[in-house]
């Protein structure tokens, strides 16, 4: 099946998309420039990370705006698996595809190291192969990535089982430690209320060798390609 990936100027995640969807089985990656209308056929998209339009007003709100966006917001609505990794969820909650918004993290600091999320709803085809309560380690670069939402729209959140990804310890324990961003309840990552929309601003695309420091990201890929291939989309 054909994954499509995003590019927008100052995209900086592409090529390792394109390059660990290459190695997933079953599956055959396509690079969609920004200006483009046609999906080529995708079965499932992904908005990488970087700083798309160099994040100049807002962290994703130029990008919103680009041509290619009319028709992920036509992918999304019609059920189609649509992934933004850091970057790419700022451009999602801009487009109002995703709840909430992206901060400036809790200490104003960009954050470039490894953080541990647990799974904590497997609703996304993206994480549906992997087990709930897993603890991934994945690797986290931004410097507005602590989640917003008001109480109202938190809690709903929780009820609906929209929280993807929590920040924790290694042993899965929610604490403030583990919360490196500040992000609310700390939410790593969520989903449209359908589920088909995932933003995370973890990136799975850098953690997948463990020369690297882990490959638990590679189950996020492989994970989609199975369960698009479950429901024959």
């Amino acid at each position: 099946m054909k994954i499509g990936v995003v590019t927008f100027p100052g995209s900086n995640g592409d090529t390792d998309c394109m390059e660990v969807l290459r190695e997933t089985p079953g599956c055959e990656p396509v690079l969609l420039w920004h200006k483009s209308v046609d999906l080529e056929g995708a079965d499932a998209l992904v908005l990488p990370g970087g700083f798309a339009h160099g994040d100049y007003l807002r962290a994703g709100a130029i990008a919103r705006f680009s041509p290619v966006m009319r028709e992920v917001e036509r992918f999304a609505a019609s059920g189609g698996p649509v992934l933004g990794i850091c970057n790419g969820f700022q451009v999602l909650t801009e487009a109002h595809l995703l709840p909430g918004a992206l901060l400036r993290n809790r200490e104003i600091l960009f954050h470039c190291a490894w953080a541990h999320v647990r799974v904590s709803s497997t609703r996304s085809p993206w994480l549906a192969g992997i087990p709930e309560g897993s603890v991934l380690r994945l690797a986290v670069a931004h410097g507005q990535g602590k989640y917003y939402a008001d109480g109202d729209t938190l809690q709903t959140l929780q009820e609906r089982r929209q929280v993807a990804l929590e920040y924790c310890d290694a042993d899965g324990n929610l604490t403030p430690k583990s919360n490196h961003n500040g992000s609310e309840r700390n939410i790593a990552a969520v989903t449209n209320e359908s589920g088909n929309v995932l933003g995370m601003m973890p990136h799975p695309e850098r953690s997948t060798d463990p020369l690297l420091g882990s490959a638990d990201g590679r189950a996020l890929f492989s994970s989609v390609v199975s369960a698009l291939a479950g429901v024959g989309r």
